[in-house]
């Protein structure tokens, strides 16, 4: 009996022995077993390389913090579990915190608000079911990454409309890598990269830019470009050129440097007013002459493989403006209409660029045809909906459009190209043709094109924010003055095609990353509700009685031999 007891104490000690040595062992090494099947808690190798190669601390406040309800608790939740796999990788050089951002008296909490608003962090308005009924609640779904005095606001939450709750906040979750990786990416690059906005055409200014200007300016070096005066050689210190909304034709030798930074590997973006409208015309006439404008990109772009048609899309998705229908009282009655020339454009594409984005709003857009080019492979990315038509210029356009209703039959089809991405070696403009004049004759376009990238939109307002009338203050990109409680997806779609074009690491590919809904079946849960409640509560009580008659006649076998 004695050596049995030392026997057991001698196994004890071993096994307490084992375990220490074996935790000792396993802190110094890192790893983790995802059995999901899409890999839902495996960060991909992309970002392991960008936290391990941090060279300074990262510090990431989170503002999603306190009492809110389940679903967001869910988000709050996998926000934390994700940057602790990010401090796992990082080492030391990430620390997090998540922190209540309005606490206090009412001084100290508007003290805060107006902080984090001047940080880019602004609230999403909540409503909660309480005691007393239902009451507003301000929440901030976002976090703030800092990194050598730089700093960039991360949203966590990706609304989008008409989606269910559920999807929306799946569809949080599963971006919340790319979102950060991203963050901390750009900001270890250092705002080296230099993005340019063309100006000399009457192109759109600094203060209707603004937003994208500042909303790029987070994390990359952004200016504007004067392709008249700037030398050939001074595109190659750009990575991104943006034409936006030119109203005045290029010349041959613009067109040449056009073409010059695409075959050096210089991505571009073309948002384009095919068709000259404007709203405030509408408004001081009535109504207007739509007709083609003379911007002498025809030739460059079909040569890159697009045409822009020279019409307008009539969209039953569209945005609503303001309009006097008659006076009552001698008070004018204003309302809120759809104005069909300002499409709703959804993205149903799968391309990580738009993916989960929610509507992006335009003014007076046109149509796009692909041509097949040589080596480029061609992606419509936003297209019009199902519920559409084209009205050829030029055409009178006018206000009292809106009081017709329109005859769905003629609304009847397919969903036609306003948003293409270009990919490959683009052939040149330029090939076989004199050099222009204003053009140095040492000057030539490259034998042989590298691979570039391109982002052609039928429309010069996609990344206008607009301005308020009474202070001339910019409004965010995406705001609608006139739909207050309706944000569109304008900035985020600015944000990540300028991402894309950038991106040489592949990056944005984590937008790719899906995590799969799987909720139970409502009808099943009501039709076999009472099997269910009898399998959980009556048969684990069966299970244990038939244990407690085992047990009892067994100790009898046993004890009465």
């Amino acid at each position: 009996m004695v050596n049995q007891r030392k026997k057991d104490l001698r196994n004890l000690a071993l096994f307490i022995i084992a375990i220490v040595l074996f935790n000792s062992v396993s802190s110094n090494f890192f790893t983790r077993f995802d059995f999901t099947a899409e890999k839902r808690y495996t960060l991909s190798p992309l970002t392991k390389s960008i936290l391990t190669s941090l060279k300074e601390p990262v510090q990431i406040t989170v503002y999603l913090e306190g009492e809110f309800p389940a679903g967001f608790k869910r988000l709050r939740n996998s926000t934390e579990d994700l940057l602790r796999d990010f401090d796992s990788y990082a080492g030391k050089n990430l620390h997090f915190d998540f922190v209540i951002p309005l606490s206090g008296d009412q001084k100290s909490q508007e003290e805060a608000y107006q902080r984090l608003l001047e940080m880019g962090i602004e609230p999403t308005q909540l409503s909660v079911k309480t005691e007393d009924g239902m009451s507003q609640k301000m929440i901030y779904p976002l976090a703030l990454i800092t990194y050598k005095g730089l700093q960039v606001p991360v949203k966590l939450l990706q609304t989008k409309a008409g989606v269910s709750p559920e999807e929306v906040l799946n569809n949080s979750i599963q971006n919340l890598e790319y979102a950060f990786a991203s963050a901390i990416k750009k900001l270890s690059v250092g705002g080296s990269i230099r993005i340019g906005f063309t100006e000399g055409h009457g192109e759109l200014n600094d203060l209707q830019l603004n937003d994208a200007i500042q909303s790029l300016g987070d994390s990359y070096e952004v200016g504007r470009v004067d392709l008249q005066t700037i030398p050939v050689e001074g595109l190659d210190q750009l990575k991104v050129l943006i034409i936006a909304k030119p109203e005045t034709a290029f010349s041959e030798a613009e067109k040449f440097k056009i073409d010059y930074f695409v075959r050096n590997g210089g991505s571009l973006i073309w948002s384009i007013d095919q068709v000259s409208a404007e709203l405030d015309s509408l408004r001081g006439a009535g109504e207007q002459l739509a007709f083609p404008k003379k911007l002498g990109l025809d030739d460059i772009l079909f040569k890159y493989g697009v045409r822009l048609n020279y019409d307008l899309i009539a969209d039953m998705n569209a945005a609503q403006i303001p309009l006097n229908v008659g006076a009552v009282g001698g008070q004018s009655q204003i309302e809120l209409l759809p104005w069909l020339f300002y499409p709703i454009f959804v993205p149903v594409s799968t391309h990580p660029i738009v993916k989960n984005l929610d509507g992006i709003k335009s003014e007076f857009s046109s149509t796009i045809d692909l041509i097949a080019v040589k080596n480029v492979r061609a992606e419509v990315i936003l297209a019009s909906s199902p519920f559409s038509r084209t009205v050829k210029t030029p055409t009178v356009l006018s206000l009292q459009m809106v009081e017709q209703e329109p005859d769905p039959a003629l609304f009847q089809n397919a969903p036609m190209p306003v948003g293409v991405l270009l990919e490959g070696e683009f052939p040149s403009n330029f090939k076989n043709r004199p050099i222009p004049e204003g053009i140095p004759g040492n000057i030539t376009i490259p034998g042989k094109a590298k691979p570039a990238k391109m982002m052609v939109l039928a429309d010069g307002d996609f990344f206008k924010n607009q301005v308020n009338n009474s202070d001339g203050s910019p409004y965010p990109l995406g705001f609608d003055r006139f739909t207050p409680d309706q944000q569109f997806a304008n900035k985020s779609f600015l944000l990540n095609t300028v991402d894309y074009l950038v991106d040489d690491s592949g990056i944005i590919g984590l937008r790719n990353k899906e995590i799969k809904l799987r909720l139970l079946d409502r009808a099943r849960i009501r039709q076999e509700k009472t099997f269910w409640q009898i399998i959980n509560i009556a048969l684990p009580l069966f299970v244990i009685f038939l244990a407690g008659i085992f047990q009892h006649y067994y100790r009898i076998r046993k004890y009465t031999r």
